[in-house]
């Protein structure tokens, strides 16, 4: 068991995002798990994520505000404890059309 308190967690820049902060909560540094890390990325309005894919699975668990996630396929939009899975190599984008900022968990696997 490992306890990460908010004070120790520290900011990094997510590739590809614009107008938000990540922070890496758990991982292979921060707790020594090695299948997946999770991350909390606050969304500023108009904020988000360019269109990119990548062979990692991901999931999304908004706990505040609302944002829009579009796939090549389908958009949807994500509001408190709303969830998304989304599966190796299907690209996503991410925006904030609100002018509410945005708290969601992210995690996802090596």
């Amino acid at each position: 068991m490992k306890k990460v308190s908010l004070a120790q967690v520290k900011p990094y820049e997510a590739a590809g995002h614009f107008k938000m902060v990540a922070f890496k909560l758990s991982g292979k540094e921060e707790t020594g798990a090695e299948k997946f890390w999770v991350g909390m990325s606050h969304f500023l309005p108009g904020g988000g994520a360019e269109f990119g894919a990548t062979p990692a699975e991901k999931y999304y668990f908004v706990l505040d505000g609302e944002i829009t996630v579009k796939t090549e396929k389908e958009e949807i939009t994500l509001g408190p404890w709303d969830s998304v899975y989304i599966g190796p190599n299907e690209g996503r984008s991410i925006i904030n059309k609100t002018n509410k900022p945005v708290s969601m968990l992210v995690a996802i696997n090596y």
